[in-house]
């Protein structure tokens, strides 16, 4: 697989940038996420560092006749509007799991979306594993890994970092990028919270 990843990121162009993290289990962001190319290439950064990619999709997307070709790619299917049950059931499906990078694009759609899906916070936070900052920026024509975050409950300043970090990196759609916000953050400031109701 690794192969097949490294040969896929040069036919494309890409250069990776950024050193695997040292834990052999981790959350990996994929961001921005504006083409359905995007997710092809985090999981071939994810391949190429040396660790056994999984990824999260809709529940439909597993049916026949791709259901058994997307889990052999690590696939996890889940529900969206399961919410706190979808987080139980991938902290429970990881538990076994020694080695693995479980990659999530928390924009969840590929157009502009106000707020970033909360869900790869929370399964960290309950699997207790870290999180790692992965990105593609077509500006540059880079992708790879930037820094490694351990969630610390402080959701606000967590997603601070966060939104340092992928300030300056640029989608294939530049404008399919929303902000990099959780919805939970806007919950938590009455300030914001009150102008979000005004809209």
């Amino acid at each position: 697989m690794r192969w097949l990843a490294r040969t896929y990121l040069r036919l494309r162009g890409w250069q990776i940038v950024g050193e695997p993290p040292a834990p052999m289990r981790y959350v990996a962001i994929g961001a921005p996420h504006t083409s359905n190319w995007d997710f092809v290439t985090f999981l071939a950064v994810v391949s190429r560092l040396g660790l056994p990619a999984k990824y999260l999709g809709k529940d439909t997307l597993f049916r026949w006749p791709f259901g058994g070709l997307m889990r052999r790619l690590g696939g996890i299917p889940v529900r969206r509007d399961r919410g706190e049950q979808t987080v139980a059931g991938v902290v429970e499906e990881l538990a076994g799991v020694d080695r693995m990078a479980l990659v999530i694009a928390p924009e969840g759609t590929r157009r502009a979306a106000p707020f970033w899906r909360s869900g790869f916070y929370r399964i960290a936070e309950a699997a207790r594993l870290p999180i790692v900052l992965g990105f593609v920026d077509y500006s540059r024509k880079v992708a790879g890994v930037g820094p490694t975050l351990y969630p610390t409950g402080d959701v606000g300043a967590d997603m601070a970092k966060i939104r340092a970090f992928y300030a300056d990196k640029v989608g294939r759609v530049p404008e399919g990028q929303g902000p990099v916000r959780l919805r939970e953050e806007v919950d938590a400031d009455p300030d914001q919270a009150a102008e979000r109701g005004r809209d």
